[in-house]
């Protein structure tokens, strides 16, 4: 799996080593209020998170990266496509600790991951899969030139599809 490097950011494999403190993001209720049933989870689900993050590089050739802040080191969440079996779609995803929000490095690693999927591996159509309430992450999609294509029935509840065109405008990117 690749490392790539934004000019704060760091995304790269997840390790062993890592599992506290995502454990520690995925416990943060505020975190985890929109994702999956909609609550914290524990240790052990942290856990399968990693494995499937992993696993997906090995079985799909693409997947999910850890996204650290370069200066520190620190991890700080994932971003990258998400795409297990009876997905709806490849997902682009993205979720960050709690002190990391509101400053740009959802949108810095998400671009990242966007722009190698598409032009190192060929990904045609991304979506991103968002729950109607997860206001912070349907900013970040429109922002990223995402639309919504209307509601589906995801995991038991509704969740908006947000499709990234392939040559998708970015709010706020210079012209040149």
């Amino acid at each position: 799996m690749p490392t790539l490097s934004t000019p704060r950011l760091r995304l790269r494999g997840f390790t062993a080593h890592d599992l506290d403190t995502w454990a520690a993001v995925c416990a943060d209720a505020e975190v985890m209020q929109h994702i999956g049933a909609g609550g914290p989870v524990g240790r052990d689900v942290a856990w399968r998170h990693l494995a499937l993050y992993l696993g997906q590089w090995a079985m799909r050739g693409y997947g999910v990266w850890a996204v650290e802040l370069r200066a520190e080191r620190r991890l700080i969440g994932s971003v990258g496509v998400l795409h297990p079996e009876g997905w709806p779609g490849m997902e682009l995803s993205w979720l960050l600790a709690r002190d990391a929000w509101g400053q740009g490095y959802a949108r810095e690693a998400a671009l990242a991951a966007r722009s190698f999927s598409r032009d190192a591996l060929g990904v045609g159509e991304l979506i991103s899969l968002i729950r109607p309430e997860n206001a912070r992450s349907i900013k970040l999609a429109e922002t990223l030139g995402a639309v919504n294509t209307g509601p589906i029935d995801f995991m038991g509840a509704s969740a908006l599809r947000y499709l990234h065109p392939a040559a998708a405008p970015v709010a706020g990117r210079q012209g040149g």
